[in-house]
């Protein structure tokens, strides 16, 4: 499925984009339990934008690496937005003790997020978000390009 291109009503594109965001004061919140309920609610998510896919994505402790597809009908501060907030939404409603963690009603993420598009490099993209975890262990030198 690498570099391929889609076509909506009157367009052709390939908009792959790197994404990362992080929890709220980088607390280290994100254990297996809520990495397994995440991994549940992605696809939920996006049955709500069309268009969108989800390439690969490695959720670390504190942060979310996520390659995606976002079709050009969309904003990419809007799908974020979306996916952040119904995540948040969910694993508050699912995971009560976040209600110590952060005492706002609905606060998992930081504000911010970073984003990059994928072109050509795609492969050492992937290659870094499948084993972000390993590295981050400092158990692996990768050779990304």
């Amino acid at each position: 499925m690498l570099m391929e291109i889609r076509l909506s009503g009157h367009s052709a594109y390939r908009t792959e984009y790197h994404l990362v965001w992080i929890s709220k004061y980088r607390r280290r919140i994100l254990n297996p339990g809520l990495r397994g309920y995440l991994r549940k609610l992605f696809p939920k998510i996006l049955r709500s934008l069309p268009g969108c896919e989800i390439i690969e994505y490695n959720i670390q402790i504190d942060h979310i690496h996520m390659v995606m597809i976002i079709s050009p009908k969309y904003k990419v501060s809007e799908v974020i937005s979306r996916i952040k907030a119904q995540t948040a939404s969910g694993l508050r409603k699912k995971f009560s003790w976040l209600s110590k963690v952060y005492w706002k009603e609905n606060i998992v993420w930081s504000p911010g997020y970073f984003v990059s598009t994928i072109g050509l490099d795609e492969k050492a993209i992937l290659k870094y978000v499948r084993w972000q975890n390993i590295q981050d262990l400092g158990q692996a030198k990768l050779e990304l390009f």
